[in-house]
């Protein structure tokens, strides 16, 4: 009789068993629209330039070695990723009271923030601490604050499917009767599934209602530069709540916006009140990382940090990220237009209105089921794309194939 037999069979993530499907389709055509990460037009990863060069760069540096980073990371990495997400003219970094943690990826900056959260914010009743989401999210943002010990991760109101776009009246209902002191995750740009942002004036009203009720705002940054191609203005949310005072947390994520998926770069910045609140925190973030990674990798973050350092390789870096945001701006209007001239029933302008890697199609999901099954075209089944897995050569099929599931499904 084994220990494990009473272990339960888990569900496989939807994401990766999405891909393991689609590298197993014979089929010559398949297209895979559900990839959470970059390609280029020829369907490829790409290597930001820039990433290779700093790499040559740190090989060739006789003075680094694998010693021990300090346990909360690199310190000229948690201080340009708060630097890049804050601005270089942040007051709160002026004032000392703005510090990073290092984290495995976006995922461990969540994960290190909810940590800190269940045990320290909101008093003794911290696991019944309502946490709110957006309804949709990215699926992981339930389980790792589940996995924390939040026992109460609600949705808030967020996409309006009728109008394909974001339900602000809902939102700010959710906000004016949730219970005080709620924890809210926000996306900082690039809402991941639906690719639909507040705008600044909609911001400005949530903040608004977060600060007068006394909601603690979670940022997830893990698009910055790639949602518009503009690093300032896909921070402008976060550095507007900063400049109302509010302490705050924002998770970012390197994956995306340099392409370093697998070597996990993340940091979590912490904007508190005054430097002594700072201190206290950071004094027992360094107790919850020691427990859980004890210790982060530091090749991701040199990448990083050589690269935000040096204005001629930041500069490049600028480059590279807006050849990625173009290249979606360009498949998102080629996709409208086609589906426009097919005469697919139904509103599209939701595709060149909508921001960043994802997007949020309107497909249900028996049309979803029917891409896959029939013209195997891979989306996961809310029906959310991914506009890179869009190339010059795949887009006009997946066009006619999203027309054929629009007029032959209900």
């Amino acid at each position: 009789m084994s220990v494990f037999c009473e272990v339960p069979l888990a569900a496989p993530v939807a994401v990766f068993k999405l891909t393991q499907d689609f590298n197993n389709d014979p089929f010559p055509n398949k297209v895979n629209l559900g990839v959470g990460a970059y390609r280029t037009d020829e369907g490829k990863p790409w290597v930001l330039p820039v990433v290779k060069k700093v790499e040559k760069i740190i090989v060739h540096d006789d003075r680094l070695n694998h010693e021990y980073l300090p346990i909360l990371g690199l310190a000229e990495f948690t201080s340009s990723s708060s630097k890049i997400v804050l601005g270089d003219d942040s007051p709160a970094i002026r004032e000392n009271r703005v510090g990073g943690v290092q984290c495995l990826g976006g995922t461990g900056a969540l994960k290190i923030g909810a940590e800190f959260l269940r045990r320290f914010y909101n008093g003794s009743n911290n696991t019944k601490t309502p946490v709110y989401v957006s309804a949709p999210t990215w699926e992981n943002h339930n389980a790792v604050f589940s996995s924390a010990g939040f026992e109460d991760v609600r949705p808030y109101k967020y996409w309006d499917a009728e109008k394909r776009g974001l339900d602000l009246s809902g939102f700010l209902r959710d906000l004016e009767s949730c219970p005080e002191h709620s924890v809210f995750v926000l996306h900082a740009c690039a809402h991941n599934p639906t690719g639909t942002d507040p705008t600044q004036e909609q911001w400005k009203q949530i903040a608004e209602v977060m600060m007068r009720r006394k909601l603690f705002a979670f940022f997830d940054s893990a698009y910055q530069g790639f949602a518009s191609g503009n690093l300032e203005k896909d921070a402008w949310a976060v550095r507007y709540f900063v400049s109302k005072g509010v302490e705050m947390f924002c998770a970012q994520s390197f994956s995306k916006n340099f392409g370093l998926y697998n070597e996990r770069v993340g940091n979590l910045t912490i904007v508190a009140r005054d430097a002594e609140n700072l201190k206290r925190v950071l004094s027992q973030m360094e107790k919850i990382v020691r427990t859980t990674w004890s210790n982060p990798p530091s090749q991701g973050a040199r990448i990083v940090a050589v690269t935000l350092s040096s204005p001629e390789l930041f500069s490049e870096w600028k480059d590279n990220v807006k050849t990625m945001a173009d290249r979606v701006l360009l498949m998102r209007a080629q996709l409208k237009a086609k589906l426009q001239s097919l005469g697919t029933p139904g509103t599209w302008d939701h595709i060149t209105e909508q921001i960043g890697m994802f997007s949020f199609t309107g497909l249900n999901p028996n049309q979803v089921e029917y891409m896959v099954k029939e013209k195997h075209v891979y989306l996961m089944a809310s029906g959310r794309i991914n506009m890179c897995g869009l190339t010059s050569k795949n887009i006009d099929y997946v066009a006619e194939s999203i027309h054929e599931a629009v007029t032959k499904v209900q």
